[in-house]
């Protein structure tokens, strides 16, 4: 378990009641990363994302190995998913505007992969669901927090986060290596990969998948590692 603390339910700040929360993320370059993302973005160039539900799945990224960020352990895998009350925790740290209106964007129920990132093999190793549309990120307002934002107020937050809940593991690991091979084929094709934003947006931590590309991948579980 990381050492992670409660996090709230509903409220933007902490209660003791909430599903335990899941702690941001770092991408090594070339992959992405939920927690380092860069929040100098302008947050006009993203505004067009705002709002527009441009997808019902999606690809979301975290840390399965430990990792201090000013003190705090960022590490949550999708074992540590499985181990929250109702297999349920809040998806926060989100610091990258673009990233952030794709957070507001999800509805409930929609699907989404867990990606391991930032670790000796990522890949995709299961689906979530969420389970609570976008609220404010408390971790915004906790000086304490490595993903504090001093510029963010309580009376209009900066940084929202959902409630995501753990679906099943993959049948097997569908690792980044695979993707990209995929990916580079359907290039050149057409196929269903051409496009995926793990490899044309790769600094983004949360990210939108087309049905295509979604069953595109849900399919690669039922075949041998290429």
């Amino acid at each position: 378990m990381p050492r992670a603390r409660k996090r709230p339910a509903g409220a933007a700040r902490p209660d003791k009641k909430g599903p335990e929360g899941k702690r941001t993320k770092t991408e090594n370059p070339g992959e992405a990363s939920a927690k380092v993302e860069n929040s100098s973005l302008q947050e006009t160039s993203a505004s067009k994302d705002c709002g527009k539900n441009l997808s019902s799945y999606w690809l979301m990224k975290s840390e399965p190995e430990s990792r201090l960020e000013k003190g705090v352990d960022v590490k949550f895998s999708i074992e540590d998913l499985k181990a929250q009350p109702k297999q349920t925790a809040c998806w926060d740290g989100v610091r990258n505007y673009q990233a952030r209106n794709f957070l507001r964007a999800m509805k409930l129920e929609e699907e989404a992969f867990f990606y391991h990132s930032n670790c000796r093999e990522p890949g995709i190793v299961g689906l979530m669901k969420i389970v609570k549309e976008a609220y404010p990120d408390h971790t915004q307002f906790e000086k304490n927090n490595p993903h504090y934002d001093p510029s963010s107020k309580e009376d209009d937050p900066k940084w929202s986060m959902v409630d995501v809940q753990f679906v099943r593991m993959m049948k097997r690991f569908i690792p980044l290596a695979e993707l990209k091979t995929h990916h580079q084929a359907h290039r050149a094709t057409g196929g269903p990969l051409q496009n995926m934003a793990l490899f044309t947006r790769q600094r983004l931590s949360v990210q939108p998948l087309s049905r295509e590309e979604f069953d595109f991948i849900l399919s690669l579980e039922e075949k041998e590692p290429s």
